[in-house]
């Protein structure tokens, strides 16, 4: 069974940009019901505007690396928000990064090198949801690598989703440095969630998606943010050195 860390980060556009990792949460959790996968989420800031400033999740399935390792990247947005009382069109981003979980003995971790915290579950707009410090928190201190979880109801479950989440953030930052073809440094998949670093983007007033590096158009935006995401993944399965 494939398992992969889903981290979506709010890039450019404020509220905006939080409302549509919110949607891109939404399609990949849909997606991953019908292709039968198992959707964990591990940690999560979400806005009191159903979106969300971070959301890093598990899943869990046959062939979801294969089918999701083209998502890493911008995706961006073009859209009249909810927030908007002039109908003007808005552009905002949201960072999206796909990494394979690896088994423990694949990445060497010396214990003395982490920094490990505790701290109470937080809800929308950060008000504290547990009266027990069940949330972890851990920095890889070589690194500056930085992993969290709150989702678990115990410590030690969110300890070992954290460390599972760092793990998969240095094997691929050994990947990088290793010049290795697949897997990249998530700060090079995702860049600094400007607009200009896009993959992709979902135009609303045109129902247009466009991929910038297979250069294809799909229609239909609102299906596909609702979890149709199959024709996406079958073009990248059809041009596999494209991505």
């Amino acid at each position: 069974m494939d398992k992969v860390i889903l981290e979506i980060r709010a890039g450019a556009g404020g509220d905006e940009a939080a409302i549509f990792a919110g949607d891109l949460v939404r399609m990949y959790r849909r997606f991953g019901e019908t292709q039968g996968w198992n959707f964990l989420a591990l940690d999560t800031s979400q806005t009191s505007l159903d979106g969300y400033k971070t959301f890093i999740a598990k899943i869990s399935g046959e062939n979801v690396y294969e089918s999701l390792k083209q998502e890493s990247g911008v995706h961006r947005v073009q859209r009249i928000p909810k927030t908007e009382k002039s109908g003007r069109i808005h552009t905002s981003t949201a960072s999206v990064a796909i990494m394979p979980v690896v088994e423990p003995q694949e990445v060497q971790i010396n214990p003395s090198d982490l920094e490990i915290s505790f701290f109470r579950s937080s809800g929308p707009g950060g008000q504290n949801v547990n009266k027990v410090e069940t949330a972890v928190r851990i920095v890889h201190n070589p690194t500056g690598v930085v992993s969290s979880v709150q989702a678990g109801r115990s410590q030690q479950q969110n300890r070992e989703s954290a460390m599972e989440i760092l793990r998969s953030k240095l094997y691929e930052a050994q990947l990088e440095q290793q010049g290795a073809e697949q897997g990249a440094l998530r700060r090079s998949q995702i860049g600094s969630g400007d607009r200009s670093e896009k993959i992709r983007t979902y135009n609303f007033p045109q129902d247009r998606i466009t991929d910038h590096r297979i250069g294809k158009k799909w229609s239909r935006v609102e299906e596909v943010l609702n979890g149709k995401l199959g024709p996406i993944v079958k073009a990248f399965q059809v041009k596999p050195n494209s991505v």
